[in-house]
């Protein structure tokens, strides 16, 4: 689960990295808090950073569920998969939205696997 463990840190690490941006960005095009709109540019860091939250809401159990009851190892593996989804996606939103998609993708889907995987190792466990 050490593996497991440093995954989920790195994840939070890019968390915090994300909202740094945002707060970059709220200097950058002078958007005073608490407005969470102004310009294009930020809308799209604090939207990256939001989506963000709430995929981590479902990747955080999940890849404890699935490392616990199933393989820590491939968990780890997904959840890296999961981090590079999340960097496409920032990278691709802030230069266009419609660019978004692949990362989200490519972070979503091992979140998917997580969860259900998490599920079936659980119920096996439990039988």
């Amino acid at each position: 689960m050490e593996l497991v463990a440093i995954v989920i840190s790195l994840a939070l690490l890019q968390y915090s990295v994300f909202g740094m941006l945002v707060g970059k960005a709220r200097g950058t095009y002078e958007i005073k808090a608490p407005a969470i709109t102004g310009h294009p540019i930020f809308d799209r860091y604090y939207r990256v950073h939001m989506n963000t939250l709430e995929q981590l809401i479902i990747f955080i159990p999940s890849i404890l569920v699935f490392g616990y009851f199933g393989n820590a190892t491939v968990a780890a593996g997904l959840g890296v998969v999961f981090l590079i989804g999340r960097l496409m996606f920032l990278l691709g939103y802030v230069k266009d939205p419609a660019k978004r998609g692949p990362g989200f993708l490519i972070g979503y889907i091992p979140t998917v696997v997580l969860l259900i995987g998490g599920l079936v190792y659980a119920i096996i466990a439990a039988l």
